[in-house]
């Protein structure tokens, strides 16, 4: 594994600054999307600084989103698109401080933790939604009973973050059906006690993930507010303003946001550019203020030339997060473990990186990636991920006796499918021709716009498909609880109790030394036992910022944040 101290550095930092939320996964060759950059964008000096130095006259930021995002109803959000637009237009409880890696208040301006880590006190601030309305403690209320309300087509595919209260997976399954057992209660209307199952060391910070984002009660009596830039009211820094479907979207500032004074861009234009190489042109055009990922993507064959190029605006930096493809296990073939660990194994993932992706990604042999917290410094650095090897031979001889348990002479053409992206494209590509050479298998690579792939996966409608994960928050839990059982964001299918209960072992314990054996022991069953899904690279983010853009912060797992952002005179 070829890997420079300068990113292992990186790893060590996130390490030292502790607990971060992120957004997960949607057009990044991560979850659901880009391709995935420093601590910070490479923006300099804070926003704090902004008085020290010359703001331009338009304080209007571009950048290009690869996909437009799927929803803007937090409850249903599940990818990064969503996740770097809905940052700018609501806050949660509490906001995560990229430069420092630790929550911070945000609708709460204060809390307090029972002595056995179980009740939290939200003290909320004197805050207003977009439409002037005070935030409330029944608006969060109102939000989480949404996330949690099994009777809701389709279910909130992150319902299960906030299992984590007393009853919430209970009132999910419907074995309580009193939204009032569950543990959040508005005491009043600046005061949100939450009681959790179990004490979770990671708590504050999932606060700041858009499932636990508050609601505005219009949203009561119109299940299509979400769709309508008119009827979003928000808390956050910006509001949607501009809205043209698959070309365009506009958040402009928001006057009513608690902390007007603290942002200094008076708009956001995102344009929805499905093509890196016109990113990339755009972005030397003097068009866009920022391209790369998270938001959007470089050309493969293109970051070694613009590194070189641009020096002082290319930015590189190693995230918590996962490249992988993903099986349906439900559907034979693919429901023979022998026959995943043979298409596992005959994938030579460094000439991938070297030849294909460019970017400086990792090998990945695990799923947790580096950078995440274990119980005494990095998880990846205490368990390995040596769950595999690549072994031609030994695949080969995996797929014979597969086929032969299966009845099959050979493997049947299947289909590799991937969302639209020219990274997704050329991996793919390579891939299908590494395992027509090593095993003589024939693949139909199958290119797929982002709703419709999100939607085929959601519901099992694949065979082979391309994924991504990016950590919601620093700890194991955030990569591994998604494979259980029925779990919202598990698409291939899988089901074993033994990993069940290993994951629920491990979110009842506080104790770090016995989740961190938990979480080894379901990794290594999921991917060395089972193999529901080929890992391939462990992420790095590659980015342009222009010299004069500051403030703009990507945190360790790659998320952005635009709201503090600000634009010198050039």
């Amino acid at each position: 594994m070829k890997k420079s101290k300068s990113l292992l550095l990186l790893f060590a930092l996130v390490l030292v600054i502790g607990t971060v939320l992120a957004g997960c996964g949607g057009n990044k060759a991560t979850n659901g999307n880009t391709a995935n950059t420093g601590n910070t964008a490479n923006t300099g000096n804070n926003a704090n600084t902004a008085g020290e130095e010359k703001l331009a006259a338009d304080q209007t930021l571009r950048i290009n989103l690869m996909s437009e995002p799927p929803t803007f109803d937090p409850a249903q959000a599940q990818d990064s698109q969503a996740n770097t637009v809905l940052k700018t237009m609501y806050e949660g409880l509490t906001r995560m401080n990229d430069e420092t890696g630790k929550e911070e208040p945000g609708i709460a301006e204060k809390w307090e933790i029972s002595a056995d880590g179980l009740v939290y006190t939200f003290h909320l601030r004197d805050a207003l939604w977009s439409n002037g309305d005070p935030v409330t403690s029944e608006d969060f209320v109102r939000g989480w009973k949404k996330v949690l309300d099994p009777n809701t087509d389709p279910t909130a595919p992150y319902a299960y973050q906030l299992f984590y209260l007393k009853n919430g997976e209970e009132y999910y399954t419907k074995k309580v059906t009193d939204f009032s057992q569950v543990g959040v209660k508005a005491v009043d209307p600046k005061t949100l006690e939450v009681t959790l199952k179990a004490p979770t060391p990671y708590f504050l910070g999932l606060l700041s993930f858009y499932t636990y984002y508050p609601v505005h009660k219009s949203t009561e009596d119109n299940d299509k507010w979400a769709t309508n830039k008119d009827t979003m009211i928000v808390n956050g820094a910006f509001t949607l303003t501009e809205w043209t479907t698959g070309q365009s979207l506009q958040v402009s500032k928001n006057d009513k946001y608690w902390n007007k004074d603290a942002i200094k861009l008076s708009k956001i234009d995102f344009s929805l550019v499905n093509s890196s190489a016109t990113e990339l042109l755009s972005y030397k055009n003097g068009e866009l203020d920022y391209a790369g990922a998270p938001t959007g993507e470089l050309p493969t064959e293109q970051i070694p030339i613009v590194s070189k190029e641009l020096p002082n605006e290319f930015n590189r930096k190693g995230i918590a997060a996962v490249y992988y493809y993903e099986f349906n296990v439900t559907e034979k073939p693919f429901s023979n473990a022998k026959i995943r660990k043979a298409l596992a194994m005959s994938i030579n993932r460094q000439s991938l990186i070297d030849n294909v992706t460019l970017g400086g990604q990792f090998p990945a042999f695990g799923f947790v990636p580096q950078g995440i917290a274990g119980a005494d410094g990095e998880y990846r650095t205490a368990v390995k991920d040596n769950y595999f090897t690549e072994d031609l031979e030994q695949a080969k001889t995996l797929l014979a006796e597969g086929l032969k348990e299966e009845g099959l002479d050979k493997l049947p053409t299947f289909e590799l499918s991937y969302n639209t992206s020219e990274g997704h494209k050329k991996i793919a590509l390579a891939i299908a021709d590494m395992w027509k050479k090593a095993l003589g298998v024939e693949v139909n690579t199958v290119n797929q716009e982002w709703a419709v792939f999100i939607d085929n996966r959601q519901n099992q409608n694949f065979q082979v498909a391309r994924a991504g994960w990016t950590a919601d928050y620093n700890d194991p839990m955030t990569f591994l609880d998604m494979w259980v059982t029925d779990g919202g964001n598990n698409d291939t299918g899988y089901a074993n109790p033994e990993y069940d209960k290993l994951i629920n072992e491990a979110k009842a314990s506080s104790d770090m030394a016995l989740r961190q054996e938990k979480f080894a022991a379901a990794e290594k069953l999921m991917i060395e036992q089972d193999m529901i899904l080929i890992p391939l690279y462990y992420y790095t983010n590659n980015s342009l910022t222009k010299e004069y853009l500051k403030g703009v912060t990507l945190d360790f797992s790659g998320a952005i944040d635009l709201t503090r952002g600000y634009l010198l005179e050039h």
